[in-house]
Parts: structure tokens; C-alpha cells; sequence
């Protein structure tokens, strides 16, 4: 039983961002385009870190994070790997502007190069995970065999996570009625979007610790879930990346 390891500020969890910041970013969703959504719900999950660093009045380490936006190009937007101590007292995140086009590769290999220069101290800590956010078929390489890659790294907590939330309509075949019912998508649920599909390949799969610690907030996805969300609606979006922080914490 792998990612066991809970986040503390000797043992902090690593999360890498990947947002795909291209132009349909400014597609509306739900009245409000959907890089306002996604700044949003990662606003509030690192809220929620935050909540879950603090003891008394003091902040302590727990989660250390990487927000790489791109499209063409990757932009660092916390320049480097930041604790949540430090990213608390920024105060609110670098500004999401949208830009022409989407290159998921080039983000996956500096999440990759992270990876390999943050494992080598991170043998006590839980597995890393990267949170991949897109709207659409990514432009340039292929970024499926990177993220394989990156899903054979490995600590002893586990193997590197890799999730995945997709801003689609086209995804399943019935909308979700209610998120907080919603048991998840497993490898064997039928998808209408050859990209989505590509994007599943490249999506772990959801440990009971994390599904535990979601299912005390309330979401109640079942057994065997990927961690890949249909970003059909803000809810769907916020829940895709309160996924990314449901590490244990004690």
C-alpha cells in the first residue's frame, strides 16, 4: 500500500502545476471565462494547503509547489519550486493571461527536469504529483510518452502522480448531474474525444488516500478512479484541484 506517507514540514508533498494558458482559455464557462475558473479553484486549493499547514498562528512547509503556465512557450509563474509558506505570504498568485497556443510536451519536460532535481531529497516525503490543466489538443510534441516518464519516477511513497483536468462538453456520453455524487471515470468508461482518451493513458490512478481525504470533503468517487476530471463545470474544475491536494496530512 503505497502513498501512505503523510505531507509534514520535514516530509513536504511536491505538486507541479501545468496550465494551458492558449487563447480559447478565454471561452466562457458557466458566464465567466474559463482561465477566470481555473484561477479560481487553484486560488482555493491553495487556500486549502494553507488551512492544512497551519497549527495555532504558524504556517509550517507542508506542501512545496511549481505553477508552470504555457502555450507556446512555459512561464514559470512562482520562478522555481516555493513553499506554501512563502506563496501564503505573496498573497494571491501571478495573474493567467491567455496566449495563442498550447505545447502540453514542453510543459511536461520542465515538469520532468523538476522532478529529477527535487527527487534525490524527497526519499522520506510522498510521492510528487503533477496536476495537468487543459482545454484542448495539445500543439507541438506528443506529450503522452514524457508524462509515462514522468508516471515511472518514483520515491518509496509511490510512483510520480499524474492527473489530469480536461475543460470539455465532448468528454462522456451523459453529463454529470451532481458533482459530489460522481464515482469518478475508470479506464473502462466510454469517452467521446480521442484526446480525452489520450489524456486518460496519461492519468494515474487515484490512491485510497487520496479518495479518503475526498471523501471527508464530501466527493464521493469510487474505487479504481483516475485522477482525471471532465471540467464540464466550475464544481468539476474545483474538485480537479482539490484532487491535487488531498495528500494525507496528520
Amino acid at each position: 500500500m503505497n502513498y501512505t506517507i503523510q505531507a509534514s514540514q520535514r516530509t513536504p508533498a511536491l505538486i507541479i502545476y501545468l496550465i494551458d494558458i492558449s487563447a480559447s482559455m478565454n471561452m466562457l464557462m458557466e458566464g465567466r471565462r474559463r482561465i477566470d475558473v481555473v484561477y479560481e479553484a487553484i486560488s482555493l486549493a491553495i487556500r486549502q494547503m494553507v488551512f492544512r499547514s497551519t497549527k495555532g498562528n504558524r504556517l509550517t512547509a507542508r506542501y512545496r509547489i511549481a505553477i508552470l503556465a504555457y502555450s507556446d512557450d512555459v512561464y514559470d509563474l512562482l520562478n522555481g519550486v516555493k513553499g506554501i509558506d512563502e506563496i501564503a505570504a505573496i498573497g494571491s498568485l501571478p495573474d493567467l493571461t491567455p496566449k495563442r497556443f498550447s505545447d502540453s510536451a514542453k510543459a511536461f519536460l520542465q515538469a520532468e527536469r523538476i522532478l529529477q532535481a527535487e527527487l534525490p531529497g524527497m526519499q522520506d516525503c510522498p510521492a510528487p504529483l503533477v496536476c495537468h490543466m487543459t482545454d484542448g489538443v495539445s500543439t507541438g510534441d506528443d506529450p503522452e510518452p514524457i508524462a509515462k516518464r514522468i508516471m515511472s519516477m518514483s520515491v518509496p511513497d509511490g510512483n510520480v502522480l499524474v492527473e489530469n483536468i480536461f475543460l470539455s462538453d465532448r468528454l462522456l456520453e451523459t453529463p454529470i448531474q451532481d458533482p459530489r455524487r460522481w464515482k469518478g471515470l475508470t479506464h473502462n468508461t466510454p469517452l467521446q474525444d480521442e484526446h480525452a482518451v489520450k489524456l486518460r493513458n496519461m492519468s494515474s490512478v487515484l490512491p485510497e488516500s487520496y479518495r479518503e481525504m475526498l471523501f471527508e470533503a464530501d466527493y464521493q468517487l469510487g474505487e479504481g478512479a483516475i485522477m482525471m476530471l471532465p471540467g464540464t463545470c466550475a464544481e468539476l474544475v474545483s474538485i480537479g484541484f482539490q484532487m491535487s491536494a488531498a495528500t494525507p496530512v496528520r
